[in-house]
């Protein structure tokens, strides 16, 4: 597969962003050719971007992490489980004209809060220029897992949502997402992999309801599913965050699910504390 090459400055930032995150020596490092350098800034500075989305750009660091992963232009890429859209914003336009972006939304015969997420995607895609040429698929453990053609995607990414599946569906839910994501990209093909991260010495139990995942589970399950961890970073973490609150990781910006009790001492530990894994497709 070949991509357009970028100018020396724009493959300089990545190159600089991938090597100075990145905790593992086999780290796959872009040192040339990279994407989307010069578009995933241009896309993150877009003023059409809410200030409410700009103020998390200091807790998701979406230029070091989509520079981690390596997103090239000319690539297909799979967003799962996109919600309202924060990813996709800049994932969208950076890939617009010089690459595929699929979203892998709740199903179409969704209910309630996943319907009116699924609708407000949908009005994005319909309305706003940035997400015009954005395909919009199914996804949901065990029942929907027809997230883009069988070995047509170069990337699969997922933010914040192994959680989700663990609480709903257990290990057979999360296995079956991951499975989803292997047959989905082709050989050698990348899974980024963005979660909360739960003390690896807590009970396993806690997995089920604090909204934290232990990273050895996350490799573990995508061995299971046929891949390999080839890098990690600390790009996401958050040193400040115990994972031990009231509510879970909920209790946290952005949704301080406390109200305004104690929410000085919530906002001062920031959002959660995260793993950055990039696997391959073996």
């Amino acid at each position: 597969m070949k991509f357009g090459l970028k100018t020396l400055l724009a493959a300089t930032i990545i190159t600089a962003l991938t090597g100075c995150n990145s905790n593992n020596a086999n780290s796959t490092q872009v040192t040339g050719g990279s994407a989307s350098a010069s578009a995933i800034i241009s896309a993150t500075q877009n003023a059409e971007r809410s200030e409410e989305n700009r103020a998390r750009d200091q807790y998701r660091n979406p230029i070091e992490t989509l520079a981690f992963f390596g997103l090239q232009d000319g690539m297909t890429v799979v967003e799962i489980a996109p919600g309202g859209g924060w990813y996709s914003e800049i994932l969208a336009p950076a890939l617009k004209g010089q690459g595929t972006l699929y979203a892998a939304h709740f199903p179409a015969d969704s209910q309630g809060y996943y319907k009116r997420s699924l609708d407000g995607f949908k009005d994005k895609v319909a309305n706003d220029p940035r997400f015009s040429e954005v395909k919009i698929t199914e996804f949901a453990p065990v029942t929907h897992l027809d997230i883009a053609p069988a070995s047509s995607a170069d990337m699969v990414l997922t933010f914040r949502n192994v959680h989700n599946w663990y609480m709903r569906g257990e290990h057979q839910g999360v296995l079956s997402a991951f499975k989803a994501f292997n047959k989905a990209l082709k050989p050698g093909g990348i899974l980024g992999v963005v979660e909360h991260r739960l003390p690896e010495e807590r009970d396993d139990a806690d997995q089920k309801r604090s909204g934290y995942m232990k990273q050895s589970y996350v490799i573990e399950v995508a061995k299971q599913a046929g891949f390999e961890l080839v890098a990690q970073s600390d790009i996401n973490a958050n040193p400040k965050d115990t994972a031990d609150h009231p509510k879970g990781v909920w209790t946290l910006p952005p949704r301080l699910a406390l109200g305004e009790e104690q929410a000085d001492k919530y906002n001062a530990i920031g959002e959660s504390d995260r793993m950055t894994l990039k696997f391959k497709k073996l």
